[in-house]
């Protein structure tokens, strides 16, 4: 007989908001699947604020029922992944859309090595009316290629709420996501950390009654979340790549100072050299704190350019830099004020113009971000 306190083999998790027509159905196939499989497991209900009855169905079908009040889908598993005291966790939602009655496939490539597993709808068979339109030939494709481009992650069904994993990996994997977006989260964190991930199909039923899952804000979610965990795409490569070509369109304003011909237009690049600079100069550093943060919070692994921005970089160092290229553009702009004051002219005088504002407003960026550069690294 199971204490409270004794360890188990597995736990079965499942988050219910409101499921009175199938959480009893997914708490009867789970215990009835734990009966036959000679493992010594608990069905745990994280109940997320259900105003019909699921708790007390649950418990009537020997689920033991955890209360989370916090709303969200990562909050109710996060507070069930807590509350688990099995060695191994699998979780699935509780709308019957997942097989309970049969969980050995699932949990087989824990045995093997991997660290966690995904149930692929796609190739176990998604029933007719399972999943919209959008969500399976938009969402969750657009969503897969996202973490096989920016993060390396091959995975078929990257969305899948059906997974199993080994309870030790919680604890590297610190999640925190309180939405949707947990799902993205896990996979990530796991690639990240060089865990290994496996799938297996599970075929994906209708579910009965009415979904939670609005498209527009939980797909926004999962990019958002996406987004700010690559920052090399989100800032590092957009930034470096504008800076370049500002510094090219500086140079050119340089070269034809009278500007371009273009037709019966005649272009004057500084201005767009000075934008694209002062943008590209903006995106890189806020691509470091982006890196630094992730890091700190294991999201990401070290990689080479935070090891040489930690190597070559400190508080003091890079506020010598703001500092001199605040006095630069200072300096272009004193010569200017007395070159002009006196009547004199100066050649490229608008080019030197824009070259000063440009350092000024890089320098002074870098030297506010210095600061939060080193909150960051020092959280």
């Amino acid at each position: 007989m199971n204490t409270p306190d004794s360890p188990l083999d597995i736990s079965i998790v499942m988050a219910c908001l409101d499921e009175a027509g199938t959480i009893g159905i997914c708490v009867a196939k789970a215990r009835y699947w734990l009966a036959g499989s000679g493992l010594r497991g608990e069905v745990v209900v994280v109940d997320n604020g259900s105003t019909d009855g699921s708790p007390q169905i649950a418990a009537r079908e020997g689920a033991r029922v955890v209360l989370e009040s916090a709303r969200g889908y990562g909050r109710a598993y996060l507070r069930g992944f807590a509350e688990a005291r099995g060695e191994i966790i699998v979780m699935g939602d509780s709308d019957d859309t997942y097989d309970f009655s049969d969980l050995s496939g699932l949990i087989a490539p824990l045995s093997q090595g991997a660290d966690m597993v995904l149930g692929n709808r796609f190739s176990g068979g998604i029933k007719p009316g399972a999943m919209p339109f959008l969500h399976r030939y938009l969402g969750s494709p657009i969503i897969n290629l996202i973490l096989r481009v920016f993060f390396k992650v091959n995975v078929g069904d990257s969305q899948s709420g059906f997974r199993a994993f080994r309870r030790g990996l919680l604890d590297q994997l610190r999640l925190s996501s309180g939405g949707m977006e947990l799902a993205s989260e896990m996979i990530v964190r796991t690639a990240h950390g060089g865990f290994k991930i496996a799938e297996v199909p599970a075929p994906y039923s209708a579910r009965s009654g009415k979904s939670k899952l609005n498209t527009v804000r939980d797909g926004w979610r999962h990019l958002r979340f996406l987004l700010v965990a690559a920052p090399d795409f989100l800032f590092i490569f957009p930034g470096l790549t504008l800076f370049v070509l500002g510094a090219l369109v500086f140079l050119l304003s340089f070269i034809s100072p009278a500007g371009v011909e273009i037709g019966s237009v005649s272009w004057q690049p500084i201005f767009a050299g000075t934008i694209l600079v002062a943008i590209g100069a903006n995106a890189l550093v806020l691509g470091v704190v982006a890196k630094l943060h992730s890091v700190a919070s294991g999201l990401l692994a070290e990689d080479g350019l935070v090891r040489v921005y930690r190597r070559l970089f400190s508080l003091e160092s890079l506020l010598l830099l703001a500092l001199l290229l605040v006095v630069a553009g200072l300096g272009i702009d004193l010569f200017l004020f007395i070159a002009y004051s006196s009547g004199g002219h100066v050649d490229l005088g608008l080019q030197l113009a824009a070259l000063a504002q440009t350092v000024l407003i890089v320098g002074a960026q870098l030297g506010m971000a210095a600061f939060l550069m080193v909150t960051v690294e020092t959280r």
